[in-house]
């Protein structure tokens, strides 16, 4: 079952990130969390489900321990964010709050608030309807920020596949259909970005 919350950690490296994560890996983690590579730009990501904001109290001191271990192995500040979970098109597997599958892909999406409630209804029939028919996508969560300075949705896509087996469901003629409504009707200017990543566990 999903966790209500989830803490989205992600630090730029440089081109050969061994060494950061090395560090990263020697340090303690919040349980269930899961550390992911950048497949399109040189980043570490760990996604930590939370039962609720209290957790974090209980995180600063492994933060500070962290933070001067990486400091002399990275080339930019630690982004942090906490997204509350909304609702699973795809859940995980039971049990599971994460995706259990080798990549996650992050979809973000800043929605102007006057059509909010209006953007919920109107992806369940048309995001949802497409992940929901696509066998390439195993998980497929849906959050909303709550302490961000990237304000708006975040899709957590979990997949098992070779990253190019899975894209092509998002570059179809249906999904550019869907995603040019979106952006007329809901989408601000830049509000919207994708990334790739690979679990550690599995990188090569």
């Amino acid at each position: 079952m999903s966790a209500p919350l989830l803490l989205v950690t992600e630090i730029p490296v440089d081109e050969d990130p061994a060494e950061a994560l090395a560090a990263w890996q020697d340090r303690p983690t919040a349980p269930g969390s899961v550390l992911y590579r950048g497949l399109e730009a040189p980043t570490l990501l760990e996604l930590t489900p939370l039962e609720g904001l209290a957790e974090l109290a209980g995180l600063g001191e492994q933060w500070r321990q962290q933070a001067k271990a990486l400091a002399p192995l990275v080339v930019g500040d630690v982004r942090r964010q906490v997204l509350q979970f909304v609702e699973a098109p795809k859940p995980a597997p039971a049990g599971a709050a994460l995706p259990d599958t080798p990549y996650v892909q992050l979809r973000h999406v800043e929605v102007k608030p006057p059509v909010h409630e209006e953007y919920l209804t109107w992806r369940d029939g048309t995001i949802f309807d497409v992940v929901r028919t696509t066998e390439q996508v195993d998980t497929f969560l849906a959050y909303h920020s709550l302490l961000s300075t990237e304000p708006g949705v975040m899709f957590v896509a979990g997949f098992s596949c070779a990253p190019e087996d899975y894209l092509p469901a998002f570059s179809s003629q249906r999904y550019g259909e869907i995603a040019r409504h979106a952006h007329s009707r809901f989408v601000t200017e830049d509000g919207l970005y994708t990334r790739l990543y690979q679990r550690v566990a599995e990188a090569v």
